[in-house]
């Protein structure tokens, strides 16, 4: 199994887990930025988390080097199962997806901690968010 397979299982088997602002265990919540570590985590990655960060922040740059850090490379073109995408889903407002394997009618699937639905979810199709970073596990 790939390294992106095992990322893609890792998060879809958190899918339904708790919603938490700053949540890096899966047992008590996770936000978008846990779910990515817990999934690099269980796939063998030793991800880095950042601490500290807001709800809304208009400078992320410092954060994005630890992308790097935790073993995600640059990449582009077509989601593959395990990548994670970094979109902003309003001003100020920055959130994070890990692509799982296509659905069975062959759709793109994303998990990623839903602050609404207070859970983490599948988001079923292309993502609507302007697309700020792609990473390859």
């Amino acid at each position: 199994m790939s390294v992106g397979t095992a990322v893609a299982h890792a998060a879809e088997a958190l899918v339904g887990t708790r919603y938490r602002l700053h949540g890096r265990v899966p047992e008590t919540g996770l936000d978008c930025v846990g779910l990515v570590h817990a999934a690099l985590s269980r796939a063998g990655l030793s991800p880095r988390a950042p601490a500290g960060y807001r709800l809304r922040s208009l400078d992320i740059e410092p954060l994005l080097a630890l992308a790097a850090m935790s073993g995600l490379r640059p990449a582009e073109g077509p989601a593959l199962p395990g990548d994670v995408l970094l979109v902003r889903p309003g001003p100020a407002q920055h959130h994070l997806h890990v692509a799982l394997a296509p659905g069975a009618s062959g759709g793109a699937r994303f998990a990623h901690a839903h602050a609404g639905l207070r859970r983490v979810a599948i988001h079923h199709g292309p993502l609507a968010d302007p697309l700020l970073r792609h990473w390859r596990p």
